[in-house]
């Protein structure tokens, strides 16, 4: 029952007057056993001895009672101070030497003499606690007068608020009621900014997305910091306008740049189906690679290959805008092998790719031909192993840069191209419709 009325008083008190309630409760407890233990001394001089329970009865309570008292000095410090001006009487020193005799429980001669003498003792012991008890409630009765006070004026403060606001409430309601059409106005206008704003967030992601890899978007958005990855298994597209120097020679600007921006939504436009990612265009060279940043198995391989048939494919159905008499010539190179690719720049940083798949990857086209797409051994060898494309040996050819290499023509894929369908190429010949049209018409997709 105490002890649940100890925590009940540590959970619902948050001054510090249960610390004295616990001392007061620990001193009362204490008091109780050490006067059952008296019972038992008393018998043991008037008998001359204890009888095992007895005894037992007695080092429990004598010992629960010290406890008792000494958790009594630990909620309330001063009380241990009080405590020690009582242990220096003589009748003190007189009792604990009768307890040590008690707990030997040495039998010797019954007295009731001796009895009564320690009945006295305990007696004046127990009584000289009970004022340390009288005090310790003095304690207790001060510190709740004190905080009764406390709350009294705190009332006294809170109803005098309550009434200066029941006073100025009228105007408090009409203050009230326009911050709220404010706040109103301020939200309506928040929440409009955060529409725009989660707009133009989607347009710079969209952009970003388009320099980046989206991975790599993300991953540079939320550490800053994207360390270079080796991949090992990788396939690289380059492609170049044949005739393109010539062309920008007799042609304007304004005609350059328009006819480069259709090539490349065309050449975009039809990467959308593949799992590649376009890595950059410098002038007329323009650069795809499959299994970066996203890894995919073997799949970059026919990717790849797939992509740049169909991206020769529909290259010859191009017309350039200003000489509508002629038509686009790409010249492709593929490699396949291992690279390093990591972010370059903080200004304007770019997804780039390093190693030697690149370097022969561009070999591969600069020594090409029009409307052909020349592959490396490595990459007729992952073709074979991939399975459905045909491939023409071309021959041993002087590489710039690494000698005399076994190179191939790759020709076509089995079963034809269906990823594209006239709707997605039509758009980018609206200078030329009829003639593209008909062309459209006359090939199978």
């Amino acid at each position: 029952m105490l002890v649940h009325l100890t925590d009940q008083i540590k959970e619902t008190d948050n001054s510090g007057v249960w610390r004295y309630l616990i001392a007061f409760k620990n001193l009362l407890r204490s008091i109780e056993h050490l006067g059952i233990s008296m019972v038992n001394g008393i018998n043991y001089f008037a008998r001359g001895e204890l009888m095992a329970h007895n005894y037992i009865s007695f080092v429990r309570d004598t010992v629960i009672g010290q406890d008792l008292l000494n958790g009594s000095f630990t909620y309330w410090p001063h009380l241990r101070s009080l405590y020690k001006n009582l242990t220096k009487s003589p009748n003190f020193a007189l009792m604990q030497y009768n307890q040590r005799k008690i707990l030997n429980n040495v039998r010797q001669t019954p007295s009731v003499e001796d009895a009564k003498k320690y009945f006295d003792l305990m007696a004046t012991y127990v009584d000289e606690l009970r004022k340390l008890q009288a005090t310790l409630r003095r304690q207790i009765r001060d510190y709740v007068n004190s905080d009764l006070q406390d709350a009294n004026r705190q009332e006294a403060v809170g109803i005098t608020i309550l009434v200066i606001v029941l006073l100025v409430s009228p105007i408090i309601i009409i203050l009230v009621r326009n911050a709220v059409a404010t706040i109103q106005m301020y939200a309506a206008n928040l929440a409009q900014k955060a529409s725009e704003l989660k707009i133009e967030k989607h347009r710079s992601d969209t952009l970003l997305y388009q320099m980046l890899p989206p991975s790599v978007a993300q991953r540079l958005k939320h550490t800053q910091h994207v360390p270079a990855e080796y991949y090992e298994h990788v396939t690289v597209y380059f492609s170049d306008i044949v005739g393109f120097t010539e062309i920008a020679a007799v042609s304007t600007p304004l005609e350059v740049v328009k006819f480069l921006n259709k090539v490349y939504r065309l050449f975009d436009a039809l990467i959308e189906k593949y799992d590649v990612y376009k890595v950059e265009t410098i002038g007329d060279s323009y650069m795809v690679a499959s299994g970066l940043p996203v890894k995919n198995g073997k799949r970059h391989v026919s990717e790849i290959a797939t992509m740049a048939l169909d991206l020769m494919d529909g290259s010859t159905l191009f017309l350039i805008p200003h000489r509508p008499s002629e038509r686009l010539h790409i010249r492709s190179g593929v490699h396949t092998g291992p690279v390093v690719a990591g972010i370059v720049g903080t200004k304007m940083p770019r997804y780039c790719l390093f190693g030697d798949t690149v370097n022969t990857a561009s070999r591969m086209e600069s020594t090409g031909e029009a409307l052909k797409i020349h592959i490396s051994l490595e990459m007729k060898k992952a073709l074979d192993e991939v399975g459905g494309f045909k491939t023409e040996h071309r021959g041993f050819v002087d590489i710039k840069g690494k000698g005399v290499l076994d190179t191939y023509w790759l020709l076509s894929k089995d079963g034809g191209l269906k990823r594209n369908t006239e709707k997605d190429l039509a758009e980018y010949a609206d200078d030329h419709e009829p003639i593209y049209m008909r062309r459209l018409r006359q090939r199978d997709i």
